[in-house]
């Protein structure tokens, strides 16, 4: 009797109808309707309000806030957004009430997971948000969290991988960089997209692997590899799944599926403004996150998107007034030799700015041969598209804000593209794959007239002061316009000795306050994995590099800044609700 909690005597709580007692963690709501007595949290899980000051009309409690609706029995809740009410045992003894403090239906970490799966079939952010935080508040891997996300979206998108798995799996990357509520945000962030671009898609449904069942006798991968890229070439989404998932089905490595499906993908060039590439490699860094028995949904949801994708060379730009393409392909035909005899001896010092430079330039041809000569040297893939990519962050730090505002998205797509090149070339070097670090070089030399005017690099001023509070940033990039005074600000601090993995979750956290597009969350996880790839060097090009990709994502960032931030606002919401808040009262 002692662990029991006192209500009060029957005839009372019957005279009052509602009281209002005080639980182990939670007040508690008790109510007698119809001669039974029900305890509840008093707190409408939908949004905290308080379910005394609620109705209950032929056992269904109604809160007076947002009309959500629950059987005062179990707690269930008649409306998918509203969540259901913790419920709790009642004793009568003598006349007098005793509550159970502990509740029937106790929240579970499975049933934060299915409430997440709920949250994205239904498209409800609130839900989502909620979820995300009850499972990080319960120590729940993050990674986890996400593979609930991919598996919705690669199962219940027909159209396939697109922006919002890029998004879940970008802010994935990013968690280190970001602090507890940043994780909560960027994790919740990366779910709502992957929500609201999977609703009303309808369900994918495997092909599933051609009947090969003696291994011994079943296609040879380079057979395999020749008939998924001619699927791809012709743009047989269905027959490239099929042979997709027999290679997959016959245990081939993820090394071996990676170069199948990146040959295919760099057979032409620059496909798809770089989305395509892009989603390969992203495809690939979340298999390494969530495990590799996903791969069938995983890698098929990549296929849709071949049926109608845009081929750069059959462009008027690759072709005219400098023809890219003939000197190009040329090129591409020297690269199995190059890399197999640049594979027997040593990297041969070369000029690393210079070749950086020289891709920045107005001359093509000139790129393409230095580029390799560079391979020719010992110069490995994917060192040449760690320069592309700098040359492609050197193009976002030097836009001007004169040029037309959808141009930001032009000089992007080189960018990320050329970070997945390099991040491919990392896991697998192929001379098929190492086609796409040209074809990013070449996007770098036409996005050349967006640094025409070239916005001025910020000089450091006032080094020996102390490094600035990190919150100034922040409440720079509240008002529009501020694409210099943010850049010259991210200069200062590190001039001055500011702490970067600071600076990396304020970036971070300037980019999950808002409802953010797609690429504004590609441009911050690329920028860091390659900031990151140089942090590991010891050399004045290589701190130069690292500033450089810190002033790209700050200026990118403070471009499309501030908006109506209503996706962190819901976040916020959900946070106060876990920590107990009322949210009808001033903060």
């Amino acid at each position: 009797m002692s662990e029991l909690i006192h209500a009060g005597s029957l005839k009372t709580l019957e005279d009052e109808g509602v009281r209002v007692i005080k639980g182990a963690s939670n007040p508690i709501a008790v109510f007698v309707h119809e001669k039974q007595v029900y305890a509840i949290d008093n707190r409408c899980p939908h949004m905290g309000f308080p379910l005394h000051t609620g109705s209950i009309c032929d056992g269904i409690l109604t809160c007076h806030w947002h009309h959500a609706r629950f059987d005062v029995k179990s707690g269930g809740t008649l409306d998918p957004w509203a969540d259901d009410v913790s419920t709790y045992p009642v004793e009568i003894k003598k006349g007098e009430v005793w509550v159970h403090p502990v509740p029937v239906n106790k929240v579970t970490i499975e049933k934060l997971k299915q409430r997440l799966r709920e949250g994205l079939e239904q498209n409800l952010s609130l839900v989502i948000a909620k979820a995300v935080v009850g499972l990080m508040e319960a120590g729940f891997p993050a990674t986890k969290i996400a593979k609930v996300g991919v598996e919705f979206g690669t199962t219940h998108r027909q159209s396939g991988w697109r922006s919002g798995l890029t998004i879940l799996t970008a802010m994935t990357n990013v968690l280190p960089k970001l602090d507890k509520t940043g994780q909560i945000l960027a994790l919740f962030q990366g779910l709502v997209h992957v929500a609201r671009e999977s609703s009303g898609m309808g369900t994918r449904f495997l092909l599933g692997a051609l009947p090969v069942s003696d291994k011994e006798n079943a296609q040879s991968f380079n057979q395999l590899s020749e008939w998924y890229r001619h699927c791809v070439e012709v743009r047989d989404p269905r027959g490239a799944e099929r042979v997709l998932l027999t290679a997959i089905e016959l245990g081939f490595s993820n090394g071996q599926l990676a170069d199948m499906m990146m040959t295919a993908i760099t057979e032409h060039f620059y496909v798809n403004t770089g989305h395509s590439l892009d989603f390969h490699n992203k495809a690939f860094e979340i298999l390494d996150q969530i495990g590799l028995e996903h791969r069938p949904y995983v890698l098929s949801s990549l296929l849709p998107g071949i049926s109608d994708v845009s081929r750069s060379e059959e462009s008027h730009s690759w072709q005219s007034p400098v023809n890219l393409v003939q000197p190009l392909m040329q090129a591409f035909q020297e690269l199995p030799a190059i890399l197999a005899d640049a594979s027997s001896q040593g990297n041969v010092d070369i000029d690393e700015a210079a070749l950086v430079q020289q891709i920045l330039s107005d001359d093509a041809l000139k790129t393409v041969k230095m580029m390799l000569d560079a391979l020719k040297s010992g110069v490995s893939p994917a060192r040449l598209a760690q320069l592309v990519a700098l040359a492609a962050a050197e193009r976002i730090s030097r836009f001007h804000v004169q040029n037309d505002f959808s141009d930001w998205i032009t000089v992007l797509h080189t960018f990320t593209h050329a970070n997945a090149v390099h991040e491919s070339l990392r896991r697998s070097t192929t001379p098929e794959l190492t086609r796409a670090v040209f074809h990013g070089a070449m996007s770098v030399y036409l996005d050349r007239f967006l640094n025409i005017p070239s916005a001025r690099r910020p000089e450091p001023k006032d080094v020996e002061a102390e490094p600035q509070k990190t919150s100034e940033l922040l409440e720079m990039m509240n008002k529009q316009q501020q694409v210099e005074e943010s850049a010259r600000w991210v200069v200062n601090y590190l001039a001055s000795g500011g702490d970067k993995s600071d600076l990396f979750n304020t970036l971070g956290h300037a980019l999950i306050r808002e409802d953010a597009e797609f690429h504004s969350f590609q441009m911050f996880e690329a920028a860091m994995v390659e900031h990151d790839h140089w942090e590991r060097e010891e050399s004045e090009f290589a701190r130069y590099a690292q500033e450089t990709l810190i002033i790209a994502a700050t200026r990118y960032l403070a471009g499309h800044a501030p908006t109506a931030r209503e996706m962190p606002h819901t976040a916020r919401i959900a946070m106060r609700l876990h920590r107990g808040e009322k949210l009808f009262e001033d903060e």
